[in-house]
């Protein structure tokens, strides 16, 4: 049963991690792996109060691997800690399965009183580097926490939640996301970016343009066609196409590979 755990483990870095190589490396050089197994052992003392043994070898789990998980957390399987410097979890917190933190990540409370004050997170949720989330309440299944987000209250279950204080955002409509894509190739300009699942404000913002541009792009053939009804042998010009070299300060630059 353990080694069937620690392959699945292995398993779940190659399904995550593009950087991973080999078992090897994974065994070997991968401290957030390091950090769930240790956790394991420390949570096994902790369910069978041997207190101190548990903290301490949660202690030592965390001077190993920067990672500082309590032994009284409940972790689901398939967890990954991918570049896990920074983590800290909390005595209450509860994860589910197939869960993803990245580092920086701190699941924690905002109370002194005992019992649940750490959140839970459902099956595969997946956290950003840098977000804290803060409380006894869930983040449900399939949702994401943003980079360095401050979430204080429930994330619906697919959910993106992003910023501080943490917001819910909206994705954008697969419709509507089409008629972007196909009216910004119309014009020749790649628009960076535009999804509903990057709050980046100037994403937003090019989005919009793109959908001005096409209601004005309509209201000008229906203006040509109402001429043409009429008699007028009026035709408008096509519009004059976007250089691709105006926008070069503002196309993304190559993302480097993953560590």
């Amino acid at each position: 049963m353990m080694f069937e755990r620690v392959r699945e483990d292995i398993q779940s870095v190659f399904h995550r991690d593009p950087a991973a190589r080999n078992a090897f490396e994974v065994l070997t050089c991968y401290p957030g792996l390091h950090a769930i197994w240790m956790h394991r052992l420390s949570h096994w003392l902790w369910q069978r109060e041997f207190k101190w043994l548990a903290r301490m070898s949660s202690n030592l789990g965390r001077w190993l691997t920067g990672v500082e998980i309590h032994p009284g957390a409940k972790i689901g399987r398939r967890f990954f800690i991918d570049h896990g410097m920074g983590i800290v979890i909390g005595e209450t917190a509860e994860i589910g399965d197939d869960v993803t933190l990245y580092h920086g990540v701190t699941l924690g409370g905002t109370s002194w009183n005992k019992g649940k004050r750490h959140p839970t997170l459902g099956d595969g949720v997946i956290v950003g580097a840098g977000a804290k989330i803060l409380g006894p309440f869930t983040v449900g299944a399939g949702a994401k926490i943003g980079s360095n987000a401050v979430v204080t209250r429930e994330v619906p279950p697919g959910a993106t939640a992003v910023g501080i204080p943490g917001r819910i955002i909206a994705k954008t409509d697969d419709e509507q996301e089409a008629r972007r894509k196909a009216i910004a190739e119309k014009i020749g300009f790649d628009a960076y970016g535009v999804s509903g699942d990057m709050p980046d404000p100037v994403a937003r913002a090019i989005g919009q343009l793109l959908d001005h541009v096409q209601a004005v792009e309509e209201r000008l053939e229906g203006m040509c066609g109402a001429l043409k009804a009429l008699g007028s042998d009026y035709c408008a010009k096509e519009l004059p196409s976007l250089r691709e070299e105006d926008f070069a300060e503002v196309q993304p630059k190559e993302k480097g590979s993953s560590a």
